[in-house]
Order: C-alpha cells, then structure tokens, then sequence
C-alpha cells in the first residue's frame, strides 16, 4: 500500500525508500540522518544525507533547552539547507530522533519537511546502499527565524500540570513498566534520571511503537492508527493533547502520528518530559496501571 493510500489526514509529511532514491541527485531534497548515537552515521548512511546530532546540534550546551534560532540558522546553513529546501529526515530505532529533529524543526518554521517511512531500517532491509563517504555542501545563508513557535509545538511543565488537573488529554508514550512506574527508563538502559517512577494523572497508555508495523518500522495505516488512539484509547482529535515520554524523543513519534497522520488539531510535545516531572517537588503522580486497561 503506498503512503497516499493509508488514509492519513496529511500524507505529504512522509515520503518511501523509493521516492528517496528517485530524488537522491534532486539539488532541492537534502536528506538528513539523525540518530540517538551518533557513530550509526559513520558506519554507512543514505547516499548524500548528512547528520545532525540531536545533543551536539539541536541542544542548548548550558541550558535544558534548544539552540537559538541564530544557531538553528547557522547549523541548516552548513548543509547547505534553504527555506526552499525539502528537508527528509530519517534515523535509527524505527524514526524516534528523526521525528524528533523534525519536531524541532517545526519550532524554527521550517514546514517543508518529511519524514522518511521506515527509516533507516526499512532502507537496510531492502539492501539499498550505505556508503561512508560525507558528502560536502556549498553553505547557504538561511535567514535567522524571527522567533522559535514553542507555543504552537511545544507544552512546558506549568501547562502541562494545568491540563492535567482540567482533565486534559494526555498520552504517555513509554513502555508499560514505566507507565506503571515499576521502571524509570526501558529495561535495556539504565534506571536513572527521575526520582519517582509512575505517570502524570489522568495519562492514558499508549506505547509509542504500537503505531508502527515492526517487521519494517512504517507507520500503520489511518484506519488502524484510529483503531487504537480513537477507538482503544477515546482520544478525541478535536481537543487539546499533550505526548509525553522520558525526555521528549519517544512522544515525538507520537507527536506526529497524531499530528500529522491523524489531524489531531491541537497536539503539543511535552519535551520536558518524565526526567522534569519525576523530578519536580509538589506535582500529582499516579502509580500503577491505567483504570480500565
């Protein structure tokens, strides 16, 4: 089934290994890899994509925040990147810090993205190319965006506490071991970051690989995507929701799920995520599992 014929609300936003491969010579198309370590890229990539480090290039060094929107500019300009620029991202653990780095992309108004559907795993299993070279762009002059769209993206500790207490809609993307709080972190990494282990009141469950087929890392189709959040979970796409996962990577996949394959008008990534809010004195947490699971 291709992409335009699984029923999202924006099919636009992702494009297929073989789109990717007819535009590899396209100057306008700059594919960009971005990974959760950083030595995935040098062992083979995407012919011409380059790597943006999510730490190294989109994190403020001093601050828990994002680069500013001058250093946002500084960095696309490297690459070669204009406002004009088709920009497809694409990276390891089926699209996580992909959606991730387009997330923040949206942040400095930069629409003319894509992701890639299946990701690196999908372009491996189809034994396409992996070369190692890094491939060298003439730099552009980006223009520096006039202000960062946090507000339209992007939910901060205060509102989501707000939203929670007015019984907003809220989805925790983590693993149910940490939904329930019998874990702080997946249990192939180490449990550290957050004092406390649980969910924020009134969350609702939902993994954030549920909504993707495992064999090749592409999203499930609409009517199943809506099987599971609309239907399963009674999210409602007309209301304000919130993703949330340990640190903000996980809850962009659903971040765009929800966004953009489903049309959820109102939908904001909680970046801050259970590292902030298992931490922060005075919040509600609840433990165990979800009522009626």
């Amino acid at each position: 089934m291709s992409i335009a014929d699984k029923g999202y609300t924006h099919p636009e936003a992702l494009v297929s290994t073989e789109w990717v491969a007819e535009h590899l010579q396209d100057p306008n198309v700059r594919l960009v890899e971005s990974n959760e370590d950083p030595l995935v890229y040098p062992s083979g990539h995407i012919p011409g994509a380059v790597q943006i480090d999510w730490t190294a290039d989109l994190n403020d060094p001093l601050r828990r925040d994002y680069i500013a929107a001058t250093e946002f500019a500084a960095l696309v300009s490297r690459f070669g990147i204009t406002p004009e620029t088709t920009v497809v991202l694409y990276g390891d653990r089926n699209n996580w810090w992909a959606c991730y780095a387009f997330w923040v992309f949206q942040l400095f108004g930069h629409t003319n993205a894509r992701i890639l559907d299946g990701g690196r795993l999908k372009w491996e299993k189809e034994g396409r190319p992996l070369p190692r070279d890094v491939p060298k762009y003439a730099a552009s002059t980006y223009p520096v965006p006039s202000e960062r769209q946090d507000s339209a993206h992007r939910a901060f500790r205060a509102q989501v506490l707000t939203h929670s207490e007015a019984g907003g809609q809220l989805v925790d993307v983590r693993s149910p071991d940490e939904y329930t709080g019998a874990k702080l972190h997946m249990p192939e990494y180490p449990q550290e970051g957050a004092m406390r282990g649980g969910h924020i009141p009134g969350a609702k469950s939902v993994p954030w690989a549920r909504a993707i087929n495992p064999e090749d890392g592409t999203f499930k189709d609409a009517e199943q995507l809506k099987a599971i959040y609309l239907g399963e979970k009674h999210l409602d796409p007309s209301k304000a929701t919130i993703a949330y996962c340990r640190i903000g990577e996980r809850s962009s996949h659903t971040w765009f799920t929800l966004k953009y394959l489903l049309g959820f008008e109102n939908i904001r990534n909680y970046d801050g995520s259970w590292t902030e809010w298992g931490n922060l004195v005075g919040v509600p947490v609840a433990k165990g599992p979800e009522p009626n699971a």
